[in-house]
């Protein structure tokens, strides 16, 4: 009579008393019939039992001994584990690889949306110097030609006026001249004109806001493009460790496969044995395809965070990626007080300040505007090269120079209905950026919070999960040595496996989510951003 364990349940202790008992049963009754043979002298070659075929590692069944085929056959040795190359080298670190400030520093530099944002910055330059040029006198140049229409000359009357070179006072004065009463009519007109206005009262009412705006705009478009930058180096530094922890998951799993091979092994020796049922080894193959599908899937992880870096730094196809740190190592300390995180944030982050110089950029339009509702004051001067020029008199077909200056007030009451609409509109736009502002605010303070938690609990998880992995080590190995003895079973035995790989998981994750959350945390605050200048 063959008994099992997965026939009968019994506690470890009485499982082993029954199997001792049976097999001193068993070899007291072989020693009696040898006893009998002997005495007898029928002495013949014995024959051994029947026993049901064993699954092989493959799955497919194997005769066992005494089986149909292999009767008289020497029993077979135990079954051996396939093995399995551990990837170490994805573990890793080359001398002249890629590190996250590397990646960062890349990405920075060639990110898409931080490219767009630097275009925005020159067309607000485009802008600020537009605003600018409004400082200078506004100077223009007319170069005319008339035609006019013929007529008659007019004239004083009939007859002729004398006159004389002499000066005034002279009696009988020699010579004279008669000269004709009516006066010529020049019909081509030329004129050459220069001018210049200076908008005295507009320097103090519209330029100088529309240009204080404008350089608020810029500055606050020089903010937006620095924090797409730190963006992009955060998010691409983050993805770097996503890669490292990746590539480093392949070889638990790989290691996974091993446990999960080993123990098909050790479940079809001890099926040999009758110490296990034909169930722990089918079991265990389930869990050998299982491992196999998880390293497969692993692999793919490693290869889309590899190219999810590649795309990052935009790196060319034939560039070869390798890793110039890993995730081993001591991480820096981080403070166990938040508000001083949020502190320096709420005073270094570029949001804050771009929201603040768009807001005072809105309040500067708006007092231009409201300007249209006061007169303006300007100064001009003119000069004059014309044929004829009219200061000559009388008229004539000759080319003479003139100048004028002066200065003109100008009020125009229909701009003002439209100046005073658009400056409430810049108003409400400043009173809306003002309001967005403590969104901001209240966002990076949350933002803050979060990713110092995230630190706190990644550090705690270093530490918790090196004695997690400890401790699933140690229950692994017992597990299997009892198992392997016959005093254990397969269930505890796969169990323990999976404690094992997931202490490994998690002792990696809490490495990688040690260095990720310092990466987020140093953006939350804006350090990412303390070395960037704004002009």
């Amino acid at each position: 009579m063959r008994i099992h364990k997965s026939e009968v349940r019994f506690t470890e202790r009485e499982s082993y008393d029954m199997r001792t008992f049976i097999r001193s049963t068993l070899a007291f009754s072989a020693a009696i019939g040898g006893a009998l043979l002997l005495t007898t002298g029928a002495w013949a070659q014995p024959r051994r039992p029947p026993q049901r075929p064993v699954p092989s590692a493959t799955g497919a069944a194997r005769p066992g001994v005494g089986s149909a085929s292999g009767q008289g056959a020497a029993p077979e040795a135990p079954v051996t584990a396939p093995t399995e190359r551990i990837p170490t080298e994805l573990t890793e670190v080359s001398p002249s690889g890629l590190t996250s400030d590397q990646v960062g520093v890349r990405a920075a530099a060639t990110s898409p949306t931080a490219k767009a944002q630097d275009e925005t910055v020159k067309s607000q330059e485009a802008k600020t110097d537009a605003a600018k040029a409004g400082f200078f006198p506004k100077i223009t140049g007319t170069a005319r030609y008339t035609r006019l229409s013929a007529l008659t000359a007019p004239a004083f009357g009939t007859g002729s006026l004398v006159g004389t070179l002499q000066p005034v006072g002279t009696v009988n004065p020699t010579p004279t001249q008669a000269v004709d009463l009516s006066f010529p009519v020049v019909l081509n007109n030329w004129l050459l004109q220069a001018n210049i206005t200076v908008p005295i009262s507009d320097y103090f009412l519209r330029i100088n806001e529309q240009y204080t705006a404008a350089t608020h705009a810029e500055t606050a478009a020089r903010y937006d493009a620095a924090t797409s930058r730190a963006k992009a180096a955060s998010d691409a530094r983050v993805t770097f460790y996503t890669w490292l922890r990746n590539r480093n998951a392949v070889v638990v799993a790989v290691l996974a496969l091993l446990d999960q091979r080993n123990h098909l092994t050790d479940a079809s020796n001890q099926f040999t044995v009758g110490n296990a049922s034909r169930a722990d080894v089918l079991r265990a193959q389930t869990n050998v395809a299982s491992a196999e599908l998880t390293v497969v899937q692993a692999r793919n992880a490693a290869d889309l965070s590899e190219k999810q870096v590649r795309v990052a730094i935009h790196a060319k196809d034939d560039e070869k990626l390798l890793p110039g740190e890993g995730l081993d190592g001591t991480v820096p300390a981080v403070s166990d007080n938040v508000n001083p995180l949020i502190a320096e944030a709420l005073g270094a982050r570029f949001e804050v300040k771009s929201v603040d110089a768009n807001a005072e950029s809105a309040r500067r339009q708006a007092k231009a505007s409201k300007s249209a509702a006061y007169p303006s004051l300007s100064a001009f001067g003119n000069g004059y090269y014309s044929n004829p020029n009219s200061r000559y008199v009388p008229s004539s077909d000759q080319w003479n120079a003139s100048w004028d200056v002066g200065a003109q007030i100008v009020w125009t009451p229909t701009d003002i209905p439209a100046g005073l609409a658009n400056g409430r509109d810049f108003e409400a736009q400043a009173h809306s950026l003002e309001a967005q502002r403590q969104v901001t605010r209240d966002g990076i303070e949350i933002e803050v919070t979060q990713d110092w938690q995230a630190v706190k609990a990644a550090d705690a998880a270093l530490e918790s999960t090196k004695r997690q992995l400890a401790s699933a080590t140690e229950a692994y190995r017992v597990a299997r040595e009892l198992f392997n003895a016959g005093r254990g079973i397969s269930t505890t035995l796969t169990d323990a496996e999976t404690e094992l790989t997931r202490a490994r998981l998690d002792e990696l994750n809490a490495r990688s989510d040690a260095r990720t959350a310092r990466v987020q945390l140093d953006h939350a605050v804006g350090r990412d951003t303390k070395d960037v200048k704004i002009q």
